[in-house]
């Protein structure tokens, strides 16, 4: 996955958020990688995915800008680069691009689809799952109240994107795809604490505070979304919608 600060701990990450790759594994199979094609895996992680794919697809290369996640990916054998979305350093080179929970991070949307056209032979596929229009609202509504009564926290810089399904389909199209389906998908997503998802995904936004001002804004956000997203019977169940794309290069 991709974010702005790239601050990630692989072994958090496995404990607190494998549902990530866990809730994609059917994506791999809209994939379904051919034994001789050349496939990227854009935003590995920690190479969970990427790994599942080397099992139909020996010619694989993964990419994240996170030092911490190539590194977890190389150790399992598969030849992975420190690149970001917007500035991928190959060309016409692969059959497939995959991502799963990376795009919703590279708010330069339109340069992100254009590297990935560029990087597909022609005909080559994109297939994708990301945050869709809404995904996890209930949590960004929150950070933001928890921010505006505390003015020492400074601005909100939120940094995902979310877009609808129109938004997207029109940039792909207007970047030489055909898109053959792009679906949005409401998906309760079951976590193991709301605090562990917020040190993991948010970390960025709190990465300017101090130790007292991060655990405040862990309290008082988790004291927020408690009576919207918690419940003795299931636990917590963030508000995930998800979009997924299958589209072809054109042009």
């Amino acid at each position: 996955m991709q974010k702005e600060s790239n601050n990630w701990n692989t072994n958090q990450y496995k404990n607190h958020a494998s549902f990530v790759s866990d809730m994609a594994e059917d994506l791999v199979e809209v994939l379904n990688p051919k034994k001789d094609e050349t496939i990227l895996d854009l935003g590995c992680g920690d190479g969970t995915l990427a790994l599942k794919i080397k099992q139909k697809c020996q010619n694989i290369i993964a990419v994240d800008l996170s030092n911490e996640m190539v590194e977890k990916t190389k150790s399992l054998g598969i030849e992975a680069y420190i690149m970001s979305a917007t500035n991928l350093e190959f060309e016409n080179k692969f059959d497939a691009v995959f991502s799963n929970a990376v795009l919703h991070w590279v708010k330069q949307s339109k340069l992100a689809v254009q590297n990935i056209n560029k990087v597909l032979k022609q005909n080559g596929r994109f297939i994708a799952e990301f945050g869709g229009y809404k995904n996890i609202n209930t949590i960004v509504q929150a950070i933001q109240e928890v921010f505006n009564q505390n003015k020492d926290y400074g601005v909100f810089n939120n940094p995902w994107y979310f877009p609808t399904t129109q938004e997207y389909k029109n940039i792909l199209e207007q970047n030489g795809f055909e898109v053959k389906s792009i679906n949005l998908t409401i998906r309760p997503t079951s976590v193991d604490d709301i605090s562990n998802w917020l040190n993991i995904f948010a970390n960025g936004i709190i990465s300017h505070l101090n130790k007292e001002q991060k655990e405040s804004f862990l309290l008082e956000v988790k004291c927020i979304l408690e009576n919207k997203l918690y419940s003795k019977e299931q636990g917590w169940i963030l508000d995930y919608v998800r979009i997924r794309v299958e589209a072809k290069k054109i042009i």
